[in-house]
């Protein structure tokens, strides 16, 4: 593999805070999310990722919320990386971009298909340079399919998978999850593609090519909405905050908000039915399943809701709590990123020195082999192309 960032720093490059990927090189052509975020991610356990951009630099340096001049989204999704600008359409600027393939264990692209090809960058010729080379290719639709010109945005893929019409309201319509789920899903399946093609490379010293398209990643998210509708013929329908399969489920009212209560299973619901003074509904044949609860679910909202409603969010969490079953206010984001939970688990990162005073997230996992939440901070357009070429001879 190749080299780690020579001028780190020396407690860098001890074991405990080198990360499991420490060593391995990543060449990032990659821009807007999905790849970004795939990316970002090898960047959060050690390797070099070395990110591509034109001299416009990355779209998502010009999208806020901005932090004075610079775009604290960018931040977020290209943090511990490095930049350097080439002009792939410049012979001298090409010649470097493959001199930096050659030296680099995973290469990322995620333009339309045949774009990386016309650019002199597509698979087939830097694998024959570089036969030991990941390369990985991100795109909406994928290499191979009727769809694969068709421009995709994350709300398209979100339309065209059925997740929107899923979410939300039964008396709405369609709707979009509030994040950008299907380019945070091909990132997440994108890291563990490479990351398999590169233990797959140590056993047989070979690389190979990823085709990942963002309409197969987030259709792969929806194993209960796709097995319900292979399994039944039946076209799943949105429940809102409801559970399709079981009750009761889902957000409630109380004297002062809502709960969110989780009953799956006939244990939970003669606790839960005990709870609420109603222990009779446990030996009640219309709730004596999961199914059989679902179908009489609203005489269930009433009879919990008869109890809830004369109580405080807080009582009523607690009170089911204490017994076991599963209830929780509904907390907004910004309640869940300043947590407790959050704080302690460590899943954002303080600034570096010397960058934009924002948090950047931290990947989730924890290894017992290194040290979570080192200060990262996204570069600078170009704030390493003069160091880059000449780690690869390229002055």
């Amino acid at each position: 593999m190749a080299s780690l960032n020579l001028n780190a720093p020396d407690h860098v490059n001890t074991p405990i805070a080198q990360g499991p990927l420490a060593g391995v090189v990543v060449v990032d052509f990659s821009r807007v999310l999905a790849g970004p975020y795939a990316t970002a991610l090898l960047a959060d356990l050690g390797a070099r990722v070395i990110k591509v951009e034109p001299r416009d630099g990355d779209d998502y340096r010009h999208v806020g919320p901005w932090l004075g001049e610079e775009s604290a989204l960018f931040a977020s999704v290209n943090r511990g990386k490095e930049s350097i600008v080439l002009d792939l359409k410049q012979a001298t600027d090409l010649e470097l971009a493959l001199a930096l393939c050659d030296r680099a264990d995973v290469v990322v692209e995620n333009f339309r298909p045949g774009v990386a090809a016309k650019l002199g960058i597509g698979a087939e010729t830097l694998l024959a340079r570089n036969p030991r080379l990941v390369y990985a290719s991100i795109s909406g639709f994928g290499q191979s399919s009727p769809m694969r010109e068709r421009p995709a945005y994350d709300i398209i893929v979100q339309a065209l998978t059925g997740l929107m019409t899923i979410n939300g309201d039964p008396a709405g319509p369609p709707t979009l999850v509030g994040e950008s789920i299907g380019d945070v899903a091909a990132g997440l399946y994108g890291s563990w593609a490479m990351l398999a093609a590169l233990y797959q490379r140590e056993r047989t010293g070979a690389g190979c090519r990823i085709d990942l398209a963002m309409f197969d990643a987030l259709l792969a998210m929806m194993p209960l909405a796709t097995t319900r509708y292979l399994a039944t013929g039946k076209v799943p329908q949105r429940v809102g905050n409801r559970h399709a399969l079981s009750a009761p489920f889902g957000a409630f009212r109380t004297g002062d908000g809502h709960v969110v209560v989780a009953v799956l299973n006939t244990k939970l619901f003669e606790k839960f039915a005990a709870v609420i003074g109603r222990a009779e509904l446990a030996h009640d044949d219309r709730f004596a399943s999961d199914s059989s609860r679902k179908a009489h679910e609203e005489l269930l909202r009433a009879a919990f809701e008869d109890w809830s409603m004369a109580r405080s969010t807080t009582e009523v969490v607690a009170t089911l709590s204490a017994a076991g079953v599963p209830a929780t206010r509904i907390m907004d984001v910004g309640e869940a990123v300043d947590s407790e939970h959050a704080k302690t688990r460590g899943l954002f990162r303080e600034p570096a020195q010397g960058s934009l005073d924002l948090p950047v997230p931290e990947q989730p996992a924890g290894f017992s082999t290194m040290q979570r939440g080192r200060p990262a901070a996204a570069p600078r357009l170009d704030e390493h192309g003069a160091a880059i070429r000449a780690w690869i001879g390229k002055r």
